[in-house]
């Protein structure tokens, strides 16, 4: 690539003979989105040295991104080592973080020390299965009945089209679900260790052809939004999407005022007053304290989908003094992860995935992905017991001032 290449490519975007999308067609995709930054600071008078200063060749995130001009680069630092007992996660983990929040994670460290001091975490994968929920037309409840008994009745003939899409994929459940002339049919997935909602949509898709032909319903949506994806919704906090995985420890008393700086008595209320009774007061989904600043830091590290943050978003933070200690534990009901496909391909998320030691498919088929919510979860628990400690004992403002943010 030259700079007349990159100049030359520009001008027929400007004289438009060629539009941004269409660059990949006439030269190399770094090439293309070097062209889209010379237009783009033009026309706008901006340094982009920066968005251009990235590692990975451009072709390698085709598809990944759409009309690249390069990429944002968010500072990744690391905690650790946390120790996860769990159903799929085993041994010391080093869980990289990405995140603009200073602050964020010597929190989470705080939180990491403190479990490693009490003996680890415990952390389980409860459930896991991929949704989308298509929405149909029928003449009337009479039709809906109908096709609602139909479903329930050959859940094995959607199943052998679903999965005629896909190696991967297993169709777990079809649930029904009418309102008026509208039929929701949720499928659920075992996407093994991918995210799976790409496989999920295309699966669905030939089993909504089945539907048609054999059923009065005609399709609307391929998404109904009774999925529900990237939404805030009850039915994945009560049902699950993704994995629902939980994650808890038992601290002695002593440790808590030792490595916590507060009682366990404290954190309790603080727990109570905060996450239960003001998150219910607000009429929140989500009872937790910050449990999205982790699971937002761990996908942007590691490839996973950002937006899917919203139901990651969804846990529930329980406290209770006991008479051997502290118990804490967060559930977390739909956290969306894959180590195969999406962005974890792309470099430096594939590198946190090797740090994380879960990149990949897993033998068997799901358990990375399993170990990685199991970790996730681990280290949201962490992040919780350090913001409740802060909060308890009054050094929330002053830990901030501390450390300069």
């Amino acid at each position: 690539m030259t700079d007349s290449d990159v100049v030359a490519l520009a001008e027929r975007v400007r004289d438009g003979e060629l539009r941004l999308y269409e660059l990949e067609d006439h030269a190399e995709p770094d090439t293309a989105a070097a062209a889209r930054r010379h237009l783009l600071a033009e026309e706008t008078d901006t340094d982009l040295s920066a968005v251009g200063d990235y590692t990975f060749d451009a072709a390698d995130a085709e598809s990944n991104i759409e009309n690249m001009v390069g990429a944002a680069q968010v500072p990744m630092g690391v905690v650790g080592p946390l120790p996860v007992d769990g159903g799929a996660a085993e041994g010391d983990h080093h869980l990289p973080l990405a995140t603009s929040e200073g602050a964020l994670l010597a929190s989470v460290n705080r939180g990491v020390s403190t479990i490693r001091n009490a003996g680890g975490a415990t952390a389980r994968v409860l459930k896991s299965g991929m949704t989308r929920a298509p929405v149909f037309r029928v003449e009337d409840v009479a039709e809906a009945g109908e096709v609602s008994a139909w479903v329930r009745e050959h859940v094995d003939v959607l199943a052998d089209a679903a999965e005629s899409t896909t190696s991967h994929g297993e169709l777990q459940d079809v649930t029904p679900y009418v309102v008026g002339d509208s039929v929701f049919l949720r499928f659920s997935y075992d996407t093994k260790d991918a995210m799976g909602m790409n496989m999920a949509t295309i699966a669905t898709e030939a089993a909504c052809d089945i539907v048609e032909s054999e059923t009065p319903a005609d399709l609307v949506a391929l998404s109904g939004n009774l999925c529900s994806d990237k939404k805030p919704a009850a039915i994945n906090a009560v049902e699950g999407r993704g994995r629902t995985v939980a994650a808890d420890v038992l601290i002695p008393h002593e440790q808590v005022e030792d490595r916590l700086d507060t009682t366990s008595d404290a954190i309790v209320e603080a727990n109570t007053r905060k996450n239960l009774v003001g998150s219910a007061k607000a009429g929140a989904l989500g009872f937790n304290a910050h449990a999205a600043n982790v699971v937002a830091a761990a996908f942007l590290a590691l490839g996973q989908d950002m937006a899917q943050v919203v139901e990651g978003s969804n846990a529930i933070t329980t406290v209770d003094a006991r008479e051997d200690g502290l118990y804490a534990s967060v559930t977390i009901a739909s956290l969306e992860v894959g180590t195969v496909g999406g962005g974890t391909g792309l470099p430096t998320q594939s590198e946190a995935l090797d740090v994380l030691g879960y990149s990949g498919g897993g033998d068997p088929a799901g358990s990375n992905a399993d170990a990685l919510a199991e970790v996730i979860a681990a280290g949201a628990l962490a992040g919780e017991l350090s913001l409740l400690a802060a909060l308890s004992s009054r050094h929330l403002s002053s830990a901030h001032a501390d450390l300069g943010r």
